[in-house]
């Protein structure tokens, strides 16, 4: 009798608990029965690309946070119309927390933030085989008075985020024609399609950003953040649409994007330590960039960055540093490499900017204070469409140091002179070191 009333009252106590999730729009995970599932339709998304899903987002978001244990936030196929979105912790309780945004696959891994920090997630090639895998579509609204910061997707303040696939649409065309950056020093910026912001252990993959209003993927005062298979696009006269910028992290760890844009594919900006980008095709756009450095005051130093078997196309430059003149304060770039990297009719392969100025006319009164050194060109091949193919523009009152070039074999097949012209390249401030090939020849 008493074993019985023990089981009857066991099958009765999870019952209650399935029922009492049930109401909350959770369920269980039958393959982990400590996971917490819940969906945005049954908070009331209807994902047909009209009506507007950011409540029911944010109330399933709500409830997801203040679960425990490991928690999903299932966003099923469909087409999701939405505004500014704040994913926001911190989940106390939360153990870790995915955002699924494709189809599941029972090929699919298993993702872990403790499986990433092992790094050996598969940084050398792909880490599983392309599939078509449905995915749930994001569209932003174009109305720039529902955005009270500039910002449409924000992941923030959480520990143990995983989020998988996804297609996030900015609709930037719209907005493109408002944005005065490209000429105002002052300018209104416009929002960034995806932010993740002091966030620790945070993996993400299978990302496609597409059409942002400015920046695609910000990536800011995050420790231990790996991304991988991204797939980043805006046409390459979209205005200030970098690919991913980087400011204040530690430990980011990029591989596998594919990104074209009309500016920067990652740019790598002050305050950054232990960055690694590997496997990117970039192109078009303006390159893989470390800066701009130098233009505000109190800006933190780069130390510690790879980039290594990448391709860049079509860009207007290729790998290039670049900071402002008359910097309000110093701040160092050190330790940096870049490691075989395939160039393809790119304009400026190989460059230092230590005057840099995107506009008519920048406050060129003082050098610049930012102190670079360390820096590694290792192995850089291809094709360059302007004969001055490497350009190391130092600062003359902090000339840059222990810069080297070990294998550089590149050739010119622009026009303005044919075909034949002899590639030169140009040194200022800097006594940088060669060794291997050399070509275009070493500057004195």
């Amino acid at each position: 009798m008493e074993t019985r009333l023990f089981f009857l009252f066991f099958f009765f106590s999870l019952f209650l608990s399935y029922s009492l999730g049930a109401l909350a729009g959770g369920r269980r995970n039958p393959a982990n029965p400590k996971a917490n599932i819940f969906n945005v339709r049954k908070f009331g998304a209807r994902g047909n690309g009209r009506t507007d899903d950011s409540k029911a987002f944010m109330k399933a978001w709500k409830v997801a946070c203040a679960s425990t244990g490991a928690v999903k936030l299932e966003i099923p196929t469909g087409t999701y119309f939405v505004g500014p979105l704040r994913f926001n912790g911190p989940c106390i309780n939360v153990s870790s927390l995915t955002v699924q945004m494709q189809a599941s696959s029972r090929s699919s891994h298993n993702f872990s933030p403790q499986y990433f920090k092992s790094g050996s997630y598969g940084l050398g090639r792909a880490s599983h085989p392309a599939r078509l895998i449905p995915q749930a579509t994001l569209t932003a609204t174009t109305d720039l008075s529902k955005f009270k910061s500039p910002h449409w997707v924000e992941f923030g303040w959480v520990d143990g985020l995983i989020l998988t696939g996804g297609i996030f649409d900015g609709q930037g065309a719209v907005s493109w024609p408002f944005n005065k950056c490209p000429t105002q020093m002052d300018c209104k910026v416009l929002p960034t399609n995806i932010l993740f912001v002091n966030t620790t252990n945070t993996v993400a993959t299978g990302i496609t950003s597409i059409n942002s209003k400015f920046f695609h993927i910000g990536i800011l005062s995050c420790t231990n953040f790996k991304g991988t298979n991204f797939k980043i696009r805006a046409p390459k006269n979209s205005p200030n649409t970098d690919g991913i910028h980087l400011e204040r992290n530690s430990g980011v760890t990029l591989s596998h994007l594919t990104i074209g844009t009309g500016d920067d594919c990652v740019s790598i900006g002050q305050g950054n330590s232990d960055v690694t980008l590997r496997n990117i095709k970039c192109g078009p756009g303006h390159g893989i960039s470390v800066g701009s450095l130098g233009r505000y005051k109190g800006e933190g130093d780069v130390t510690g960055l790879l980039v290594k078997n990448c391709t860049i196309t079509g860009t207007t430059n290729g790998l290039r540093i670049k900071t402002w003149q008359n910097s309000p304060s110093p701040s160092i770039a050190t330790n940096l490499t870049f490691d075989n990297i395939i160039m393809n009719n790119v304009d400026r392969p190989i460059v230092i900017d230590q005057e840099y100025c995107p506009y008519a006319k920048c406050d060129s009164s003082a050098p610049s204070r930012v102190k670079i050194s360390g820096i590694k060109f290792k192995n850089i091949r291809g094709t360059s469409m302007n004969p001055e193919a490497v350009t190391l523009l130092c600062s003359q009152r902090m000339p840059c140091k222990d810069v080297s070039l070990q294998d550089v074999s590149l050739r010119y097949v622009g026009g303005g002179g044919g075909a034949t012209a002899i590639l030169n390249s140009t040194c200022q401030n800097v006594k940088p070191t060669f060794s291997g090939t050399q070509d275009p020849p070493p500057c004195q």
